[in-house]
């Protein structure tokens, strides 16, 4: 063991204005075992780029904490987010057919790409600013980033920091009660610069993250207020038992799902509500309801907020393969404004990216909630197009399900949202296109080269140019026709399928072309 810590400072490295619910778990739970330790939450992304290593150079200097805690939430280059126009950008560049479009699209491709590549430099930057400063600090860094990203971040640390991969509770604790070697799965790049690997499941026990006192939380971050007219992240539970080809959620948080306790979620959504005046609450799981016996978790957390009679506006994601119309009910009580869920019409394309659940099944589910009193609740639908196994009768098939929905709920109430597949590393469809030849077995999957970058965005020929274009039909048309832009997309694709040879699973020779884009990276 060394000296026991005194002090921790987190500072989250900047990513655009969304609640920092992992550093607020953190710090809540550091403080209920060791209530002695003095801790401050610095946010970067509140604070102007120009002024950002002026204002980390003032904290780590005034406060000289004993233990300076990094978190990073994005890296990848391909993640667009509500701060910039990425889905456009690719489209316009692979697509458009003016080429002044085009020409303008890879500019600003080129500084979408720069601003990554930037924030990258800094964000390490900032790492080694306070290593300067603090010759003898515990350097640690972690987050979302690092969970992927662990060996290629530890690398480019300051010697002498734990890269802290998934869950941060227990190495925190071990860190703060002294411990050189940190608990937990992490990458150690000790004194020398070599690097050390421990590698170790996702244990901790959720039961002891009670609900946050946000009192507390409000005392040590400054950018606490900041965030409150914003959606507010809670979460129930962590780990994922399934195997969806394209996801790390369960590498992330494990494939063995652990629990909160019911009444601590429920007391801390009423906080929020009732002493912070919080409308939204997005429920941060991998998943809010997907097991039999996560599902029956959720029964217990709603009938919780019934209990206290909470009044907020709530959604996450859901898969309903276990919904019931009582559960439904009790959703639909307690505020659901929006169902959110992985979607295609056709069981072929959810086997082949084994999603792993039935597609009447969740129609089933689908009726349920408008058998329970549906009004206005929007049902977005993430819809990996152009999957592997995605030809144009299962785009057809899923067309026709939308239509079903827009039946069900409301034309307006039904969001198709146009998604792309982002291939991760260590994912099942990253290890099949390599072996099928499509990715070279030793490619970065951080590398700063579009041509690569394309890859990884998946969208192949020959649907990739046909949707590409629709999309960009569906744009134009935004201004004209007052219409959601991913049901104009639907309705595009659908009039060029229908042209298409009849029977054929041959699209019509206009989309013989190649295209490869994406809008976001998997969930």
């Amino acid at each position: 063991m060394s000296k026991t810590v005194r002090s921790v400072l987190y500072i989250r490295l900047p990513v655009w204005k969304i609640w920092p619910g992992g550093v607020v778990y953190l710090s809540d739970f550091i403080h209920k075992q060791r209530p002695d330790v003095r801790q401050e939450i610095l946010d970067l992304a509140l604070i102007e780029p120009s002024q950002r290593q002026a204002k980390l150079r003032e904290r780590l200097l005034e406060l000289r904490p004993d233990v300076v805690a990094f978190s990073w939430r994005n890296m990848q280059t391909f993640g667009p987010h509500p701060e910039n126009d990425a889905l456009d950008v690719v489209m316009d560049f692979e697509f458009a057919k003016n080429p002044l479009r085009r020409i303008k699209a890879a500019w600003a491709a080129t500084r979408i790409i720069w601003d990554y590549a930037t924030m990258r430099l800094q964000n390490f930057a900032y790492l080694r600013l306070a290593r300067r400063l603090l010759p003898d600090v515990r350097l640690m860094v972690g987050g979302t980033a690092v969970s992927i990203f662990g060996k290629y971040i530890a690398r480019k640390c300051p010697n002498d920091t734990v890269v802290v991969v998934g869950e941060g509770e227990e190495a925190m604790l071990s860190i703060v009660d002294g411990f050189i070697k940190p608990a937990g799965h992490h990458w150690y790049k000790d004194r020398s610069g070599a690097l050390i690997h421990n590698p170790a499941e996702e244990n901790f026990d959720l039961a002891k993250l009670t609900a946050v006192d946000f009192r507390y939380i409000e005392s040590i971050f400054p950018g606490f207020r900041d965030y409150l007219g914003e959606v507010i992240g809670v979460h129930t539970k962590r780990g994922c038992p399934f195997q969806c080809n394209f996801c790390l959620y369960n590498k992330i948080e494990g494939a063995r799902q652990r629990y909160r306790d019911p009444v601590e979620v429920a007391k801390e959504v009423e906080s929020l509500s009732k002493n912070y005046g919080v409308k939204h609450i997005w429920f941060t799981d991998a998943q809010f309801c997907s097991t039999k016996r996560s599902t029956q978790h959720v029964e217990q957390v709603l009938d919780e907020m019934i209990a206290r009679q909470v009044k907020v506006r709530w959604t996450g994601y859901l898969r309903l393969n276990h919904l019931t119309p009582s559960i439904a009910a009790k959703m639909l009580q307690t505020g659901i404004e929006s169902i959110d869920l992985s979607f295609t019409g056709t069981q072929d394309v959810i086997d082949s990216l084994t999603l792993g659940y039935n597609l009447e099944q969740q129609m089933d589910a689908f009726r349920m909630f408008k058998d329970a009193g549906h009004t206005d609740q929007q049902i977005k639908l993430y819809m990996p197009l152009n999957a592997p196994g995605e030809t144009p009768r299962t785009l057809l098939a899923t067309i026709a399900k939308i239509r079903e929905l827009y039946e069900m709920f409301g034309r307006d109430n039904v969001l198709p949202f146009i998604f792309f597949i982002g291939v991760q590393p260590g994912t099942p469809i990253e290890k099949r296109l390599i072996a099928e030849g499509y990715l070279s077995a030793n490619y970065d999957p951080l590398t700063l080269n579009p041509f690569t970058i394309k890859k990884l965005l998946y969208n192949p020929p020959p649907l990739g140019r046909m949707i590409g274009r629709a999309y960009l039909e569906a744009l134009e048309m935004r201004g004209v026709a007052d219409d959601y832009i991913g049901r104009a997309t639907m309705e595009i694709i659908e009039r060029k399928l229908s042209n298409s040879t009849p029977g054929s699973d041959t699209p019509a020779p206009v989309i013989a072309r190649t295209g490869a884009f994406m809008e976001a990276e998997g969930s």
